[in-house]
């Protein structure tokens, strides 16, 4: 599939796929007059990068792990792995102050609503 198909499937705009292939993110093939093509993979592959990138990891970050994922090698797995295992605990300690912050917020809305319930009743 060319560019245009591969966006559309994604929902990623073209200008974007270019720049995950500047970043070593993605890879396409070329035809004899320099068109990008991809396979069902590149999909796949797209919407990966996009969690990745929405959960807040850095396309340098990907672009340390995609290697692993490619072409994996004995030495190209452990540094992936290390980025992986940054990129874990930093999602993790992100989740839980994301967690805490839910919290602390259902407290205020439970007590908002205690005090419209009560301010309510002392205007009946």
């Amino acid at each position: 599939m060319r560019i245009g198909e591969l966006s559309a499937r994604t929902g990623v705009s073209r200008r974007s796929l270019r720049y995950y292939e500047d970043q070593g993110l993605l890879v396409s093939s070329r035809s004899a007059s320099g068109q990008r093509h991809y396979d069902d993979g590149h999909v796949r592959r797209v919407r990966l990068i996009q969690a990745f990138l929405a959960a807040g990891v850095s396309s340098s970050s990907i672009a340390a792990m995609v290697p692993c994922m490619a072409e994996p090698s004995r030495e190209k797995a452990q540094k992936a792995l290390e980025v992986m295992n940054h990129e874990r605990a930093r999602l993790s300690f992100a989740m839980d102050s994301l967690t805490a912050a839910r919290s602390a917020l259902d407290h205020l809305i439970e007590n908002n609503q205690k005090y419209l319930r009560e301010s309510e009743e002392v205007e009946s």
